[in-house]
């Protein structure tokens, strides 16, 4: 009986934002593309009624269609399912749910379940899946194994936090399953937890790294707010190219003000995002900047900048605004290097990114 009073009021939560289809709206996030790639927004692992979640799968996909997310993918649990005498047995029933209304709506779905095991191995989520039905085995490695033969690809899922031990690790069966080729990405960030130990690993072991809000909820984001993302940086918008972006680790992580990825990534991304003019006399300089994207730059000089260039030592650049900096010279140069980190770009654990603009 509990199990069906939950069932329904999933639903019940879920029909006012039925009833709002026929007026919403497509969300946007300006982030800007790179040379070479579109910037895909994603969200590969959330739940829906069809594991622990209380949302109907389709709600989901609307979700993700207001926020302007490019791609989803369901991470139901499959150990774990407590709406199963009402949802059904099947692994696949969100994924089939959901699929029309993706469609209709330009959402990429890819079909997925989480693996969810005691640490180690821990919880992980296998994307392109043909059938989540034949990862439903007792023993962890089999899984892995079925999810293989379907050529999944695998991310370990919060490595930290309350379903882990105290200690952020990697154990001995990672290795094991990274050896196997069973192990494909990392994620960075969930819901509201940065792991610099899992971006560290992503680094080392050439994993792709993730950002996952792993919802259980509704969702409701103010202005201004946004879900932790990955973002990949894809040649096309489909699916495949998806894969194959992932495959190659070409993905950052965007979780509130931070953007976390490969310094090639974000630099391309910072600059892209940034119109830079400089304006020179004999006494001084003016570099103006203008945000076209609506992400949020925190800029603090160097501590080995030029002693001779004058300006402040902190500024930020805010969404869609323009800010200008005046720099003085001194010792009787004309130009230089102004040197400067920008505090939210992690290239490295808890490490911003160093640029240089010469004037």
């Amino acid at each position: 009986m509990k199990k069906i009073i939950s069932f329904f009021l999933a639903v019940c939560i879920s029909l006012p934002l039925f009833a709002q289809y026929k007026h919403k709206v497509r969300g946007n996030i300006a982030i800007p593309d790179l040379k070479d790639f579109l910037t895909l927004k994603c969200d590969f692992h959330i739940h829906t009624v069809f594991s622990d979640g209380m949302v109907w799968p389709v709600v989901r996909v609307d979700e993700a269609y207001r926020e302007g997310l490019d791609a989803i993918s369901f991470g139901d649990h499959i150990e774990y399912r407590p709406h199963k005498e009402t949802n059904g047995t099947s692994h696949n029933r969100a994924y089939e749910i959901a699929l029309p209304e993706a469609k209709a709506n330009g959402i990429i779905l890819i079909r997925g379940a989480e693996i969810t095991r005691p640490m180690p191995p821990g919880h992980f989520c296998a994307l392109f899946l043909t059938d989540a039905d034949e990862l439903d085995k007792p023993d962890y490695m089999d899984v892995f194994r079925a999810a293989g033969a379907q050529n999944a690809f695998i991310i370990w899922n919060h490595p930290g936090g309350i379903w882990q031990p105290d200690v952020v690790k990697w154990w001995p069966e990672h290795t094991k399953l990274l050896e196997l080729g069973l192990l494909h990405g990392i994620e960075v960030v969930n819901t509201d937890e940065y792991f610099p130990e899992a971006h560290a690993w992503c680094l080392e072991k050439k994993l792709t790294m993730f950002g996952s809000l792993d919802p259980h909820q509704p969702l409701f984001f103010p202005p201004g707010k946004h879900r932790p993302m990955t973002l990949v940086f894809a040649r096309s918008r489909t699916k495949e190219a998806i894969r194959e972006a992932l495959n190659e680790r070409r993905t950052a992580v965007y979780f509130e003000e931070l953007v976390i990825g490969e310094e090639k990534y974000l630099k391309e991304l910072f600059e892209n995002a940034l119109d830079i003019e400089v304006t020179k006399t004999d006494r001084q300089a003016r570099i103006t900047f203008t945000n076209k994207s609506d992400l949020t730059f925190h800029l603090k000089k160097t501590e080995d900048y030029d002693k001779r260039l004058v300006y402040f030592r902190d500024f930020t650049l805010v969404p869609q605004g323009k800010y200008t900096i005046t720099v003085g010279f001194e010792g009787g140069i004309k130009g230089g290097d102004v040197n400067f980190t920008v505090e939210n770009l992690y290239v490295q654990p808890n490490k911003g990114m160093r640029y240089t603009i010469k004037i």
